[in-house]
């Protein structure tokens, strides 16, 4: 069972440069209820060593699955954690029968961004919602 402390400190030391960039407002997975996620949707955690290094949160939809959280510690950044997350997300999609997957990211996470289109994302719209601007991407899977 996922750690749900554990997953909100992952969260505030993964979102927390950030603040900066987003003119000092905290991105929203640092207030998640992760709690609640590991309650009421599909959570994971990635360890080294029994740390937790790593999260991933799902909430199933009925057209998709919604990959609606994924962090890592910045000193596992490179190590592999939040692709190995990003895998595991597209095969729980898979193993629920869903065709497609779907997330979104705020505009100041260029690096995010970068990475989901690397690995076949692709951009569907832009919205501002819940006073942050966001990019959604979906991926179709195979």
């Amino acid at each position: 069972m996922a750690d749900a402390p554990a997953m909100a400190d992952v969260a505030e030391q993964a979102y927390a440069p950030y603040v900066e960039r987003m003119h000092g407002v905290r991105p929203a997975p640092m207030d998640a209820d992760y709690a609640g996620l590991v309650r009421d949707g599909d959570a994971w955690v990635a360890e080294d060593e029994g740390e937790v290094v790593g999260f991933l949160t799902l909430v199933p939809e009925r057209a998709a699955m919604h990959l609606d959280g994924v962090a890592v510690r910045p000193s596992y950044h490179g190590a592999g954690a939040g692709r190995l997350l990003l895998t595991l997300a597209e095969e729980r999609a898979r193993a629920a029968g869903h065709g497609r997957i779907w997330l979104y990211t705020n505009e100041a996470m260029v690096e995010s961004q970068r990475l989901y289109e690397r690995i076949g994302y692709v951009e569907t719209h832009r919205a501002e919602q819940d006073g942050y601007r966001r990019i959604f991407y979906e991926k179709e899977l195979g």
